[in-house]
């Protein structure tokens, strides 16, 4: 999506609610309201905020780009679009012995009709992230301790 279709939406947006606001009637051709639905669906994300404690003085955490929430009754993925409190696999981010590193991920949104959905780190070796049968909320916003 472009950044000037996004600023259109945003500024006709702002106008019809100032159209509301003032008891004028907003009528919007059923092309342009099927856009802003999809635009809507589109722009939609689920943020996982993680924590994570260390065992042992010393441990570190990464994540790897290849982290997916996973419909549990479609099998497809959504990916991570970002990163905050930890950093990505090559490097490592070391979790204070004591207490838990705690990061937030968000992801691409999740269709309406999912339900149950897995966190899982797709990586080329042992110990990725994995948390199965996640339940949907409303929010879509969870707190995990991994």
């Amino acid at each position: 999506m472009n950044c000037f279709f996004c600023t259109f939406v945003f500024k006709l947006l702002l106008i019809m609610s100032t159209l509301i606001e003032e008891g004028l009637k907003v009528e919007i051709c059923a092309e342009l309201r099927n856009e802003l639905l999809l635009l809507t669906n589109e722009e939609q994300q689920v943020i996982v905020h993680c924590s994570i404690h260390a065992i042992d003085f010393g441990d570190a955490a990464r994540i790897w780009r290849s982290t997916y929430l996973i419909d549990r009754i479609s099998g497809k993925k959504y990916e991570l679009l970002f990163a905050e409190g930890i950093t990505f696999a090559p490097q490592w981010t070391l979790i204070p012995f004591g207490k838990p590193l705690e990061f937030t991920l968000i992801f691409k949104g999740l269709p309406k009709d999912c339900s149950v959905f897995d966190l899982v780190e797709i990586i080329p070796e042992e110990g990725g992230f994995e948390v199965l049968n996640i339940t949907r909320n409303n929010s879509d916003v969870y707190h995990l301790t991994i």
